[in-house]
């Protein structure tokens, strides 16, 4: 049985039971964020049903793509070693001059002065069509790159694969349990982590921390793009004697935990915040107050944050949502914005070093001479 479906009932009837609570506590001591909104209950909600519909699809449209496994799997790598072939031989065509005095193909030229007027006209335009050329061939290579790297993956690591080549077997006892539960909250620990510390693991969990409302439905409001990530494998458990339905129930325990503290209406818990995630630690994860930025990523146990240093007690009011907050209730939208903004980014980019540190460094990364740029117009 999976857990979080079979707990469907129990999520609306303790949403319904939060909103009259909070509705009580607003009359008394004024609105909070912490508040239901219909149109932000309504796209957490929706996208709640999105992340459980999102697995069905994307096994339809990654299957047949996935090199190794799927008939188009060729095509697909053949596609992205295309495109950045020729995204490369673009980026030779139009060399990068950021000369403040003159242009590409501007001025002296190999010690030489250029009297062709015709001639550099010629290069100039050559250089444009070649950087419209590379602005197309730098996202289709990374995409295509993308897709095939996590559509391999999923195929190799699957939790029958790694079954098959256990170590050990636990069985099915209570420490074959515990030892699924811990194992997939330390795993967790460290996907959470990475995807707020690179940006395409960034454009697909952002979704869940883009409501500026906290309550129980802000739970729901799941990724949909998980297929196009790289996760530290949850099978890997399997090699140590875990079983792939013992992995699956730590899953839905795993969630089912998670679910619940995604609210204002708990304070703090005493001694149990030393050990485990709680209300209090799950609200400083979501805000988007500097101090609070990065912190608090375990699920169950909040040990990991102690032991690697991204604890974070809630001090100051949390203010929930992002750094720059997308300001709709469109689904699509929420779910594909940051994924559009980093794709074009990585289209304006001139060379490899600055399209590949778009996607892999961290969601606020820019070029140097960006952010001199940024400083400036700041100051």
């Amino acid at each position: 049985m999976d857990l979080t479906k079979a707990a469907i009932p129990i999520y609306f009837g303790t949403m319904g039971a939060e909103y009259l609570w909070l509705r009580r506590r607003a009359e008394l001591e004024g609105p909070s964020p912490a508040d239901y909104e219909r149109q932000d209950t309504i796209t957490s909600l929706t996208m709640g049903v999105g992340s459980l519909l999102a697995p069905m699809v994307a096994a339809k449209l990654l299957g047949p793509i996935a090199p190794g496994k799927g008939r188009f799997g060729r095509a697909l790598v053949v596609t992205a070693l295309g495109a950045a072939a020729v995204t490369t031989l673009a980026d030779v065509v139009a060399p990068v001059d950021r000369s403040p005095r003159h242009g590409p193909f501007d001025g002296p030229e190999d010690g030489r002065v250029d009297t062709a007027p015709h001639s550099r006209e010629r290069r100039r335009r050559m250089a444009r069509a070649a950087r419209r050329v590379a602005s197309v061939g730098g996202v289709a290579a990374v995409v295509a790159g993308g897709v095939a790297i996590t559509s391999t993956l999923a195929t190799r690591l699957t939790g029958d694969r790694m079954w098959n080549r256990r170590l050990t077997d636990l069985g099915s006892g209570p420490v074959a349990l515990a030892a699924a539960v811990v194992g997939w909250d330390f795993i967790y620990y460290w996907n959470h982590r990475f995807m707020h510390e690179s940006r395409y693991m960034w454009a697909i969990h952002v979704v869940h921390h883009s409501s500026e409302r906290y309550n129980l439905s802000t739970a729901l409001r799941q990724p949909v793009a998980d297929m196009v990530g790289t996760f530290l494998p949850y099978s890997a458990l399997a090699l140590l004697g875990v079983s792939p339905a013992l992995i699956a129930q730590a899953r839905g325990i795993n969630l089912l935990y998670q679910y619940w503290i995604h609210t204002d209406a708990v304070d703090r818990l005493g001694p149990v915040e030393d050990v485990f995630n709680t209300p209090s630690h799950h609200r400083v994860h979501h805000g988007s107050n500097r101090q609070y930025l990065d912190c608090n990523h375990g699920s169950i146990l909040i040990i990991w944050d102690r032991l690697f240093g991204t604890f974070e007690r809630e001090d100051e009011p949390v203010v929930y949502g992002l750094t720059k907050d997308i300001k709709t209730f469109n689904p699509a939208r929420v779910i594909s914005h940051e994924h559009v903004a980093m794709l074009r980014d990585v289209s304006r980019s001139e060379h490899w070093g600055d399209r590949l540190s778009y996607v892999l460094r961290g969601p606020g990364w820019a070029p140097a001479a960006d952010e001199a740029i940024a400083a400036l117009s700041v100051g």
